[in-house]
């Protein structure tokens, strides 16, 4: 590995991966082996797979299933040769890609699967979401996604469900991305996008039947670091209309029944049903809140859901002063005083009112947790700002408690009936 760090980024590893693997499945007599093939494209005349693994100095390969099958209790794997990120053309790179490149791009379309009615918008970066929205047009859509986290989108991955025309293509050259992802690209979209040469433009085949891959299967496999490994089949989440949705309700121990008051009306279970299909690409623990089919905050990863939500309103916050600071000054927030000096002041303080007037743009906005909440002290979080209904699996012995808050704000609540931990 090369000691100047700027050079570690540039360079293409050699890896000593086989150019095929298998693996096999035995109960008894019965074998069930899949097949697998590694992936690589010829860029600036030279064959090589992935980069790097998650940094410079890891070997690693992409492999491809192309032939076996399998079988386990009433779970079948997807068939071979359906290749979505295991697969991609390259139709621009400038550079191998690495492997946070096809993660990211993977867990883009992890959730775009679920969200093909409209145009639609994914960008993700460290494999969770930065933004995800909606809009009547893709230019909307991606305008929006950019708008939800315009600072963590910097060097993300870009995810799109129609033809990225050249209205779109333009928005998005304006920002640093590393990767986009999209099913087709229209006349002189390449060539807006040849302006960043490293840019790396994959065109995903499958897409136009992206809809097909919502509830397929595959073995997702957790290596331990004694070399052990777990397996699990793939999630999907089951509640994606409304009414797969359940009104909260729960009975406690003395017999009592607590049952939510006010349903979400069709507006907040259009965005609840939005909102629970993004979290299942948002790394555990984690709380998000959209609004109008965009996120406006999401917390990932953290310990206590409580931390999550107030992290989740915290990152709303500061992403809605950074957009307005954008918007109004070509300046990030945290920059306004390195540009303007002391007159900078006035307008922070000016920024920092209006946020705190739409309170992050969480008024009116639905909250999604991917697991129960212990205590009503989290969906408390939301709430006080100004949350008006509520997503979760439900199944806490406190259910009734998190009812009961709910109902005292006049706030709507529905259960999935399943969790939906990523780790």
């Amino acid at each position: 590995m090369p000691t100047d760090l700027k050079a570690a980024y540039k360079t293409i590893m050699d890896d000593h991966f086989t150019p095929a693997m298998e693996i096999s499945f035995i109960d008894g007599t019965t074998r069930q082996t899949l097949q697998y093939k590694k992936v690589s494209w010829i860029i600036d005349h030279e064959e090589k797979g992935l980069r790097y693994g998650e940094n410079p100095g890891q070997e690693a390969a992409m492999y491809k299933l192309v032939n076996g099958n399998l079988i386990l209790g009433d779970v079948k794997l997807i068939d071979p040769n359906n290749h979505l990120a295991s697969d991609p053309l390259l139709i621009q790179s400038g550079k191998h890609p690495g492997k946070t490149n096809i993660t990211d791009a993977d867990n883009s379309l992890n959730i775009l699967r679920y969200l093909t009615d409209t145009p639609c918008a994914v960008i993700v970066k460290h494999n969770n979401p930065c933004g995800v929205a909606k809009g009547d047009s893709l230019a909307e859509a991606y305008y929006r996604a950019n708008k939800a986290d315009r600072l963590a989108a910097f060097g993300g991955c870009i995810a799109l469900n129609r033809e990225v025309d050249l209205n779109t293509a333009r928005l998005i050259i304006e920002n640093y991305a590393e990767v986009v992802v999209a099913p087709e690209f229209a006349d002189g979209v390449m060539k807006i996008f040849s302006e960043k040469a490293n840019l790396r433009v994959m065109k995903i085949n499958n897409m136009a039947r992206l809809a097909d891959f919502a509830m397929q299967r595959v073995v997702d496999f957790k290596s331990l670091i004694d070399g052990g490994i777990i397996t699990q089949w793939s999630f999907t989440p089951q509640a994606r209309t409304k009414e797969q949705l359940q009104p909260a309700s729960c009975t406690r121990k003395n017999g009592t029944i607590h049952t939510i008051k006010r349903l979400p009306t069709d507006a907040e279970y259009k965005d609840l049903i939005f909102g629970w299909l993004v979290e299942a690409g948002v790394t555990s623990n984690s709380v998000i809140y959209v609004k109008d089919g965009m996120t406006v905050g999401i917390g990932t990863g953290e310990q206590d859901r409580v931390g999550v939500a107030e992290i989740a309103r915290d990152k709303a916050y500061r992403k809605l002063a950074d957009w307005i600071a954008w918007e109004k000054y070509q300046t990030p927030y945290n920059a306004l005083t390195l540009k303007f000096g002391d007159s900078a002041t006035d307008k922070i303080a000016a920024i920092d009112h209006e946020v705190a007037l739409q309170k992050g743009g969480l008024i009116g906005s639905c909250m999604v947790s991917d697991a129960f909440f212990p205590f009503r002290d989290g969906a408390e979080v939301g709430i006080r700002e100004g949350v008006k209904a509520i997503v979760q699996p439900g199944g806490s012995i406190r259910d009734w408690d998190v009812i009961d808050c709910c109902n005292n704000a006049d706030v709507a609540m529905v259960f999935t009936g399943q969790r939906s931990f990523k780790h």
